[in-house]
């Protein structure tokens, strides 16, 4: 592939995630676009840090869902390594790798040969890793290192939206939990909005909750109370 066809089939994939709002659906479209413009590399899977723990989001096959479910169970391999280590992973040759002996032997059984691993990363914090896999030695080289990069940044850039947007619709919810709360304690015990927060405040230290948790907690307290007052039909 000329650069200029790389350069027409990048844009296209920006124009493409931009019209997808599922992140699913833009990791879908990446995967898919690794296996096509990545010289050498034939599977590819996208895995997704959740919690701690590295699970698989997408894959082009079952190849590449074996291998990165395997590594989530041996809590080890390229991928695991590409996070730890914070930098890509690249083996020519899996036959001669010494780390990782079982996914290796899995590897070579399914006939993969060379891999890739890039973190996804923006700022800092890791959202996953992008494993690009080859079934000859050698096949992965240092242009399908460079432009899987690109497609790494492509997929971390989607996944770091996805996390911004999560992280404020939670913090939507909390705030309207906490301003339902304030107001309860306003109606209730005759406080101003200040006094109200401020006594949700230090509920939140004398139980060493967090104070959206206290809040729901009052919450559905208030709303249990009225539902035993509701006239029964």
């Amino acid at each position: 592939m000329s650069n200029r066809q790389l350069a027409e089939v990048l844009g296209d994939l920006a124009i493409e995630m931009q019209a997808h709002r599922d992140v699913d659906e833009i990791l879908r479209s990446i995967v898919g676009a690794s296996v096509y413009v990545v010289p050498g590399a034939k599977w590819a899977g996208i895995s997704r840090v959740e919690r701690g723990r590295v699970e698989t989001a997408v894959t082009t096959d079952a190849v590449a869902e074996q291998l990165d479910r395997l590594q989530s169970e041996l809590g080890d391999g390229p991928a695991l390594s590409a996070l730890r280590e914070r930098e890509t992973i690249f083996i020519k040759d899996l036959a001669e790798e010494a780390r990782w002996p079982q996914f290796v032997e899995t590897a070579l059984g399914l006939g993969v040969r060379c891999l890739l691993s890039f973190r996804l990363f923006t700022t800092g914090e890791s959202y996953g890793v992008l494993t690009l896999y080859g079934a000859s030695a050698g096949a992965l080289d240092d242009d399908s290192q460079a432009v899987g990069e690109i497609l790494a940044q492509h997929a971390a850039v989607a996944m770091a939206g996805a996390a911004a947007e999560g992280q404020f619709h939670t913090a939507l919810a909390s705030r309207d939990v906490i301003g339902q709360a304030k107001g309860i304690l306003m109606q209730r015990d005759g406080l101003t909005g200040l006094q109200a927060f401020a006594a949700l405040t230090r509920a939140s230290q004398e139980t060493n909750m967090k104070l959206v948790n206290v809040a729901r907690w009052l919450v559905t307290e208030h709303e249990s109370k009225l539902d035993g007052q509701s006239p029964k039909s």
